[in-house]
């Protein structure tokens, strides 16, 4: 079953939604290649996220004018869907406009630091397996000298905003991804747009979980009239790829819960379950942190780092490319 939305192509930039609502994708979908959204009524505008860098977000902006050009005179809200950079370090192309976010993704945001990754990056060869893969990974952004800006405004469970005559709702279905995942619905376009509770033919990554807290926002998901989703990153999807997402964490929880009861450590797990209803989808090394993240739930008193993690994910990445 094809969780793409029929109406979509999944290609690079803009993409018309109707009625003043636009996806802006980035294939593959992998690492840092994230979408984002517009917004559009009466001269007003919302953009639903910005991008990892300020090139991809100053292009992404551009387009965004030439579509709507009397809404776009000035960006007037930018809502944050959660803090990892490639959703929110383009906020400092948007100018003037008010910056929306959950009050934990505030709170998220200046604890992202990527001079560690950029510094593997400069000289990947000297890291084994983890410069590798985060070449791989993240080789493609920016990522120096990115002005901080935090978000203006925010809430805690859920915000209603007016653009221009369009209700936009923001509900908080975090911790899951991160502390402060939002998703931003339209309800009278029937538009969802996700942020990273939704990788569509990409594994999904549980940084924080719990787990039940995911399986609970993709029920919510699934319970809205919504005919259009646009994900954090992938192609735009339907339901489908909604009930895929929830099928995954159900199936991953299952199977960690076997293994830890068995007595095998995250890593093992990791290695041991079996992916093979989600062979076709990418960065399948993203199992060893939500492992992780199921054992701490399950009572592990076994802390990763971020380090940690990367170096395990790389290791994982590397095997599957060479087997």
């Amino acid at each position: 079953m094809s969780l793409r939305h029929p109406g979509y192509a999944f290609e690079q930039g803009l993409h018309e939604l109707g009625n003043g609502i636009y996806a802006w994708l980035q294939p593959d979908g992998g690492w840092g290649w994230s979408n984002a959204g517009l917004i559009c009524d009466s001269g007003q505008s919302l953009v639903v996220d910005t991008l990892m860098d300020i090139p991809l977000t100053e292009a992404m902006l551009a387009k965004f004018r030439e579509a709507e050009s009397q809404s776009m005179k000035a960006i007037d809200m930018v809502v944050n869907t959660h803090h990892n950079g490639d959703h929110c370090n383009g906020n400092c192309c948007c100018g003037n406009a008010q910056i929306i976010a959950h009050v934990l993704t505030k709170e998220d945001i200046p604890k992202e630091d990527s001079s560690a990754i950029m510094a593997i990056i400069k000289a990947p060869e000297d890291y084994g397996d983890l410069g590798a893969f985060l070449k791989h990974s993240f080789g493609a952004f920016e990522l120096q000298s990115i002005p901080e800006r935090l978000p203006d405004r925010t809430f805690e469970t859920e915000l209603m905003l007016k653009v221009g005559n369009k209700d936009v709702l923001l509900k908080h279905v975090g911790p899951a991804h991160s502390n402060g995942d939002t998703l931003v619905y339209v309800p009278q376009d029937k538009v969802l747009y996700t942020g990273d509770i939704l990788f569509i033919e990409g594994h999904p990554i549980m940084w924080v979980g719990p787990v039940s807290n995911w399986i609970e926002a993709c029920d919510y998901m699934l319970s809205l009239d919504v005919d259009v989703i646009v994900p954090g990153h992938g192609p735009v999807t339907t339901k489908a790829g909604v009930q895929a997402i929830r099928d995954y964490f159900v199936y991953i929880s299952k199977e960690a819960r076997t293994r830890f009861d068995a007595g095998m450590s995250f890593e093992e797990a990791a290695r041991d379950i079996a992916l093979d209803d989600y062979s076709a989808w990418g960065d399948a090394e993203r199992i060893a942190v939500n492992c992780a993240t199921l054992y701490k739930e399950f009572g592990s008193t076994e802390e990763i780092g971020m380090g940690t993690a990367y170096a395990l994910m790389a290791k994982l990445f590397v095997e599957h490319k060479r087997g």
